[in-house]
């Protein structure tokens, strides 16, 4: 092996070890746990609302009853977009997800939005 790829080869695994070292960063609800992640009144009773800074959906399927889930589509990862007629709907590829379980109602999406649990304080959304 000659000098240069010999050398190549060590920086190349350093590298690797350096990021593996790092990991992954973490989810952007896991750095909002504990914050408030929006206002009730932005949540319509029978829809929803995505906080696209928290990559969240919530939804309130009945008066005073809120849920939450990621808003990463299980198909291909593109942001949920908008909450209408008690869907979760994601536009890149039109999957629908319902509002109360945010299992899909229409694919491509096979899976479930990841759900998230949420404690109303007042006006704010708290993420738990």
């Amino acid at each position: 092996m000659s000098r240069r790829r010999l050398l190549g080869t060590a920086g190349a695994a350093a590298a690797v070890t350096a990021v593996s070292a790092c990991g992954e960063p973490p989810d952007p609800q896991e750095i909002r746990r504990g914050h408030v992640v929006g206002q009730v009144d932005e949540v319509p009773e029978g829809g929803g609302a995505v906080f696209s800074q928290s990559k969240l959906v919530v939804t309130q399927p009945e008066k005073g009853e809120y849920k939450a889930f990621s808003a990463s589509c299980t198909h291909g990862g593109c942001t949920v977009q908008e909450v209408e007629d008690e869907v979760i709907r994601c536009l890149c590829h039109g999957s629908e997800f319902d509002i109360t379980s945010g299992e899909p109602v229409t694919g491509p999406a096979q899976e479930p939005l990841e759900p998230f649990t949420v404690t109303i304080d007042g006006e704010d959304i708290i993420l738990d």
